[in-house]
């Protein structure tokens, strides 16, 4: 495999002959790095939103594994290979570039998926763009700060890039901060951090910051697309419950459980491809109307279930001393 950044240089892949197109555009005025992994099929391109921090590599493997699709991905400002903004920004804003960057590629529709941090612009792109985004593919992601939170030892390790420039200290906490596999297999860290690029202090606050107040609660009954749900059932940085809602209260949403971790998009990237390219093929999919306090009870009613699981996880076996 060969991997080189300069603009409009390609990255041979092995696993299905396509390449990865890496350059640099332009868009009002601000400088993205795009990557643009160009597939056979005749389907729209799908336009992926990655994680917090993280750069467009890291989802290279995830890349790789699409049989047909082209697939669409940029550094957000302040990581990677874009320079960052001289001002903080908000989704919208980050939905507005990306629009363009569509715009640019000559695109008058595309499918969307995000990852984690970037589940939430995929959601404010889609709420923003409705037209222009066909589907919407959400995973290991939340409703925004309303979000059911993680443990507070765990959102003390996601509070500062650290673990994209110490590669000691990401070893020393990637099984508890991303959960399945990397539990197992200690040289999936190894393997993950070497394809970071190390984000930058102030690009990593801006987009902590981006996310600060924000929530797509208020208007997730409203969006248009047929969406697909992806959580990993070991995931201690999104739990699950939070895919749960997601799918609780957007029109046509479907909900799928991954036996893995918060990374599952890079610890199986064959199999989460594989769901969201039949996902996306499937043409039978269309939206189902339906209004806002049908979705809530539906959401309620979904995580009833949930609940009571967690109640009776907790609840004292038989002998065991109860709790004060």
């Amino acid at each position: 495999m060969t991997d080189h950044l300069a603009n409009g240089d390609r990255v041979e892949t092995t696993a299905n002959l396509a390449a990865i197109e890496v350059r640099q555009v332009t868009i009002d005025g601000q400088l993205l790095q795009v990557a643009v992994r160009h597939g056979g099929g005749s389907g729209l391109p799908l336009l992926l939103f990655n994680g917090i921090g993280a750069n467009w590599e890291l989802a290279k493997p995830f890349l790789e594994a699409l049989t047909s699709t082209t697939a669409i991905i940029f550094d957000v400002p302040g990581v990677g290979g874009s320079p960052r903004p001289m001002l903080p920004y908000r989704p919208s804003t980050l939905a507005r570039l990306a629009a363009g960057l569509v715009a640019e590629l000559g695109y008058a529709e595309i499918d969307v998926a995000g990852v984690s941090w970037g589940g939430g612009i995929a959601q404010q792109f889609a709420h923003q763009y409705p037209k222009l985004c066909r589907r919407l593919v959400l995973a290991a992601t939340a409703p925004g700060f309303t979000m059911v939170p993680a443990s507070p030892s765990v959102l003390w390790k996601m509070a500062t890039p650290r673990r994209y420039t110490d590669k000691d200290y990401m070893n020393s906490i990637a099984a508890d901060i991303y959960g399945g596999a990397f539990r197992d297999d200690p040289s999936l860290i190894g393997r993950h951090a070497a394809a970071m690029r190390g984000a930058r202090s102030l690009g990593y606050l801006y987009q902590l910051l981006a996310m600060s107040g924000w929530t797509s609660l208020p208007w997730l009954w409203s969006l248009p697309q047929p969406t697909l749900v992806l959580m990993g059932r070991d995931d201690p940085l999104v739990p699950p419950i939070n895919g749960q809602i997601l799918a609780g209260l957007i029109p046509n949403a479907e909900f799928r459980m991954i036996d893995d971790g918060h990374l599952f998009i890079v610890t199986r990237p064959a199999e989460t491809a594989g769901i969201i390219e039949a996902f996306l093929a499937d043409a039978s999919r269309q939206v189902e109307p339906s209004s806002p306090l049908t979705r809530i009870a539906n959401s309620v009613r979904g995580l009833v279930p949930t609940f009571r699981g967690r109640r009776d996880a907790q609840a004292p076996r038989d002998g065991e001393p109860h709790q004060s």
